[in-house]
């Protein structure tokens, strides 16, 4: 990479939005493939009530906005502030408790697999060209453009012990998906290896790392 392009993908600028500030790349073509878009409130004269609780809204009881899911809540049921990355805040925001939950759960993600997945070849995931849809691009000796959405399935394969057990091994990773015009699921397994630039450790390190990533994209599609 040039030294210019690397100065254009390491370009910020902060902006402000009704949810925060934000930190987002200067380009958006130098996005981070697992971004989100800010959603779009529900309007406050649209929930007259909490969308939990059911708690009516009034001078006592205010109502809030999950930054997250961007539903309408009370103070009691969307108190929690949880940095949420995928969305480039800057600081922690507020959030609903299911949402705090799922932004809980990705930080281990930005912890931990996101660095492992930096060190070697990268997942990328491209926009639609017709619509809001999204793929997952795997480069290699085989190209795979997989939408998202017809993701069904997203697998670690483990040798040794049962999936999950402590030590159990990953192997490989599977996914299964629907291909437009063709019956039944298509499956594609991507599997470790080692060659004498790369041991096999690195190797299921970056694949489990990898259906973290593919877990965190097939979760959510929808937004």
């Amino acid at each position: 990479m040039s030294s210019e392009v690397a100065a254009r993908h390491d370009a910020k600028k902060l902006v402000r939005s009704p949810s925060g500030l934000r930190m987002v790349p200067e380009h958006r073509a130098f996005g981070s493939p697992f971004g989100l878009e800010e959603p779009q409130w529900v309007p406050d004269k649209e929930c007259p009530r909490c969308m939990q609780c059911d708690a009516k809204f009034d001078f006592l009881t205010r109502k809030h906005h999950c930054r997250r899911c961007g539903k309408c809540f009370c103070d009691k049921c969307c108190r929690q502030k949880v940095p949420l990355r995928r969305m480039c805040f800057v600081d922690p925001v507020r959030q609903c408790a299911a949402c705090a939950l799922v932004s809980h759960r990705e930080a281990e993600f930005y912890d931990k697999q996101l660095k492992v997945l930096l060190d070697g070849e990268r997942p990328r995931v491209l926009p639609g060209t017709a619509g809001p849809r999204r793929y997952l691009l795997l480069d290699g000796d085989s190209r795979h453009e997989i939408e998202i959405s017809h993701i069904a399935t997203v697998q670690i394969l483990t040798e040794g012990f049962p999936p999950g057990g402590s030590n159990a091994r990953a192997t490989g990773m599977s996914l299964q998906y629907t291909t437009p015009g063709a019956e039944g699921m298509t499956q594609l397994k991507l599997t470790a290896w080692e060659d004498a630039n790369a041991s096999k450790r690195q190797s299921t390190a970056w694949l489990a790392a990898m259906h973290k990533a593919a877990k965190l994209l097939y979760e959510s599609r929808d937004q």
